[in-house]
């Protein structure tokens, strides 16, 4: 449009000096003009809506496989896929897209140089040809030190995460001079990958607006040539005109090179998000299972780590009825966080099943299991939240429940000094909290709503003696109403309330039963190992010899 202003002005205007003429012509580009702006932002608000749309159904999906992920320990979790998600939203109501949605248009105007004339079609489709060689070129040379970049700033991310996490490690003893070498060591590689990539595309993208600029100028001058021979009809506006469309052909591809960083970016994404996806598909919905009353039994459980072949548990075997505590003891490495894991669905097994009321408790849907089961880990996980939003497991908070549950673990004289009550914020992983504070707190969270099942890994490591007190109060309490405990621990105190006792040793059970009874055959093996111990030592009769004559 601001080419046929131009001509139709210096045609109609200049030599008739019409007013008027000028007035009508200037309403038509106006209103051309008004047109354009509008299809382009209807065109930039579809595409943004795709954007978001396409978030808004894959967010859901790619966040549970993220947090399934995290809690197997597989390499493909981690916050990258929800960064990669939004990647991809962005990138629909980029330019890349929006070059290759003009792509079909210029098809049109190629066919319209054609018409106008097969030579100046021919010298367009050449260079069209020549701008998608650019391109091709400009992905063989960038994709590997892109993706070698995008690794290694993915790298430097993870390092510099682990670092805040552990900066009150780094900084007492002195670490962070040379955790902040192997960083920037990272992020120097990163830019140094990006700027050699950078370098070659910036190479390409020249070349290609060298092209592009060539070629309109040799539609020009070709169309002036076929003029001078009386080749081209009318008096050379379409030479103008196909100049101007010959530049529109080439247009989405320049574009397109220009943006080629953004694209390798989400090819990135896109292949990480499917691999995530592939590796992690949807569970099919699950006929619902009532509610359980806590009868559990574990079926010769064979459970290696993830990602492993290597069994952590060997065959481990036992049952409980609905209100009996199980204590599980045993030396570190044993096994016993392995098992805590597998009896509430954490972990698969390898042989064997944890069940539930007779449901394997891994294949049951979690979203509907949760609320009757309580847990605590070895090391207590916290949320960035309100003390009662922790203790309701981020549900909709019931005070009367919330208060049982802080009551139950000693927690609530503590909460109500608070200024904010239950509505004090903790902090990230509960940062404002103590040791102590933070595993009643864990703790309270477990006992919630009053679960079926309950398994408790250490709970008592961060404990005084009050804290012990009220932790075996708090199981006997909810003992008394049916609930069913696996407490494993290192500490005696809460032997007191158990009636069974499941001693670990290498993966394999070496003691299950009544806690009196198995309490008895350790005493007496370790009795028997302290006299074996102790009695004198007697050698082989072959090693007893007579000392020959005149020997010392």
């Amino acid at each position: 449009m601001p080419s046929w202003y131009m001509l139709e002005v210096y045609d109609r205007v200049v030599g008739s000096r019409s007013h008027l003429t000028l007035a009508m012509l200037t309403l038509l580009v106006l209103g051309a003009y008004a047109v354009m702006e509008v299809l382009d932002w209807a065109a930039g608000s579809l595409l943004h809506q795709a954007g978001v749309d396409f978030e808004k159904r894959l967010a859901p999906r790619t966040f549970e496989a993220c947090f399934t992920a995290g809690w197997r320990r597989l390499p493909v979790g981690g916050l990258q896929p929800l960064q990669d998600l939004r990647t991809l939203r962005d990138v629909f109501a980029g330019p890349a897209v929006r070059s290759v949605l003009e792509m079909p248009v210029s098809l049109v105007f190629l066919a319209l140089v054609f018409a106008i004339h097969p030579a100046l079609g021919w010298l367009t489709l050449v260079a069209a040809i020549v701008q998608a060689f650019v391109a091709w070129m400009n992905e063989r040379d960038t994709q590997e030190p892109l993706a070698a970049a995008g690794r290694a700033a993915r790298e430097a991310q993870v390092h510099a995460d682990a670092s805040l996490r552990n900066a009150q490690v780094i900084e007492a003893m002195g670490m962070l001079p040379d955790v902040r070498r192997r960083w920037l060591e990272r992020q120097g590689e990163f830019l140094r990958l990006q700027a050699t990539a950078s370098d070659r595309s910036g190479t390409w993208q020249a070349l290609g607006k060298l092209v592009q600029t060539v070629v309109a100028s040799a539609l020009l001058g070709l169309g002036a040539w076929l003029l001078l021979r009386e080749m081209l009809v009318d008096d050379g506006a379409l030479m103008i005109v196909a100049s101007i469309l010959g530049g529109r052909v080439l247009a989405p591809i320049v574009q397109l090179v220009a943006q080629w960083r953004a694209v390798v970016g989400a090819r990135e994404a896109w292949q990480r998000l499917h691999q995530l996806l592939e590796t992690l598909p949807a569970r099919p919905p699950a006929m619902p299972l009532p509610a359980p009353t806590g009868r559990f039994a574990a079926e010769n459980l064979v459970v290696p780590a993830p990602g492993s072949t290597a069994p952590i548990l060997k065959g481990v075997s036992f049952g409980l009825q609905p209100g009996e505590v199980l204590a599980v003891v045993g030396p570190s490495a044993s096994g016993k966080t392995t098992l805590a894991r597998a009896l509430v669905g954490l972990w698969p097994s390898a042989g064997g099943k944890a069940r539930l009321d007779g449901a394997d408790v891994y294949a049951w849907d979690k979203a509907e299991l949760g609320p009757h089961v309580g847990y605590l880990p070895q090391g207590v996980e916290l949320l960035d939240g309100t003390i009662a939003d922790n203790i309701a497991r981020f549900g909709a908070p019931d005070p009367a429940r919330v208060e049982a549950a802080a009551r139950q673990v000693g927690l609530h004289e503590f909460v109500m000094a608070l200024p904010q009550g239950y509505d004090t914020e903790i902090g990230t992983e509960g940062a404002r909290l103590s040791g102590g504070e933070r595993q009643r707190l864990a703790l309270a969270r477990a006992l919630y709503g009053a679960p079926a099942f309950v398994v408790l890994d250490e709970p008592n490591a961060s404990l005084d003696e009050a804290g012990d007190a009220a932790l075996a109060a708090a199981i006997a309490a909810a003992k008394a109403r049916g609930t069913t405990f696996v407490v494993i621990t290192h500490r005696t105190s809460v032997l007191a309330v158990a009636d069974r006792l499941l001693v670990l040793n290498d993966g394999q059970v070496q003691g299950f039963g009544p806690r009196d009874e198995v309490l008895a055959k350790l005493a007496r093996a370790a009795q028997a190992a302290r006299e074996q111990q102790a009695a004198p030592r007697r050698l082989p009769a072959t090693a007893v010899r007579p000392a020959a004559e005149g020997a010392p």
